[in-house]
């Protein structure tokens, strides 16, 4: 599928209307994001995206279409991992709600550029060494076993109330010696003149670990996004609405993450799975093997650990609620 430069010049268009839009229409500077308005700005971004997903069937086919929505929930269920560490990162840095969407506004718009530098080296390496599939798919089966043993820790830990601490981090040890940090957050800008040198506050501070953050999720989430195309356009742009929609998600989701009990071990199932068919079906279309793992497949797969996670999770909320009250 060959893709004119006139698709990517609309295309970047686009996302520039929808950045300004979201800053400046669909946000005041200085307010609070309250569940409703979360709730109808996400359910935005995703009719926007499926409507985007609905000119790729137009324009390019069924199967382009088909790779695009199976790339987007992906991903987006692959980011939904990234609220949980928003809410940490935030609270670690005492940062107020009234200013978390100005510091995920400029964390989102560093990631629409890394994802695309990201993007294009995956799939330059993939039309170069056709091998990497092999390397991609093993790194994914690793990362999602790795989650559920990081899962595992965790919970002991939460048992022993050794909760973690953002500032503890060695990545944010060494910002704050290789910045002039001032914990002054009176004035709600990334930097601050103080006796006329110029400090970094907490804001800047969150933005860059939600920066660096979302790299390190990036490593996971390309390479399965990859699994399903290695277009370009189909993986960028599936990979930009799903980010897009990302802020409106964390706060509609905020106050309502310890209900997802068992996303994280569904995700972590979803790498296993993506990066068992990337081998599998690589291996096949090297070899001219028979068996194939459809991308239909793999779309109703991750739907289904999806959504009998998020049901075991309610299940268990209702349950614990309910010994609460009886105790």
């Amino acid at each position: 599928m060959i893709i004119s430069s006139a698709f990517w010049i609309g295309f970047l268009i686009l996302i520039v209307v929808l950045l300004a839009l979201d800053m400046f229409v669909f946000h005041k500077k200085g307010e609070i994001v309250n569940v409703k308005k979360a709730l109808w700005l996400s359910l935005f971004w995703i009719s926007l995206a499926l409507l985007f997903n609905l000119f790729v069937y137009v324009i390019f086919g069924k199967e382009p279409a088909l790779e695009f929505f199976t790339a987007y929930v992906i991903e987006k269920s692959l980011s939904i991992d990234n609220l949980f560490v928003f809410i940490l990162i935030f609270s670690s840095f005492k940062i107020h709600p009234r200013y978390q969407h100005d510091v995920l506004f400029w964390g989102i718009l560093g990631a629409l550029i890394f994802r695309a530098i990201f993007i294009f080296a995956g799939i330059a390496l993939i039309e170069r060494f056709s091998w990497v599939m092999y390397l991609f798919g093993a790194f994914l089966v690793f990362t999602g076993i790795k989650m559920v043993v990081d899962l595992i820790k965790e919970k002991e830990k939460s048992q022993t109330g050794d909760e973690k601490d953002m500032n503890k981090n060695r990545f944010v040890k060494f910002l704050r010696k290789v910045f002039p940090m001032t914990d002054d957050m009176s004035v709600h800008r990334f930097f601050k003149r103080i006796d006329g040198r110029l400090y970094a506050t907490p804001f800047f501070l969150a933005l860059l670990v939600i920066e660096m953050t979302d790299l390190v999720f990036a490593v996971d989430s390309i390479p399965a996004v990859l699994a399903v195309s290695t277009n370009m356009f189909i993986v960028y742009t599936s990979n930009i609405f799903a980010i897009l929609g990302l802020r409106s998600l964390y706060f509609a989701l905020r106050g309502v993450m310890d209900y997802f009990y068992y996303l994280k071990y569904a995700l972590s199932a979803i790498l296993i799975f993506i990066g068992t068919k990337m081998t599998l079906n690589h291996y096949a279309h090297e070899h001219d093997a028979s068996f194939y793992i459809a991308t239909t497949t793999s779309l109703l797969v991750i739907l289904v650990l999806i959504v009998v996670s998020i049901f075991a999770s309610v299940v268990r909320s209702k349950q614990l609620e309910k010994e609460i009250k009886e105790n």
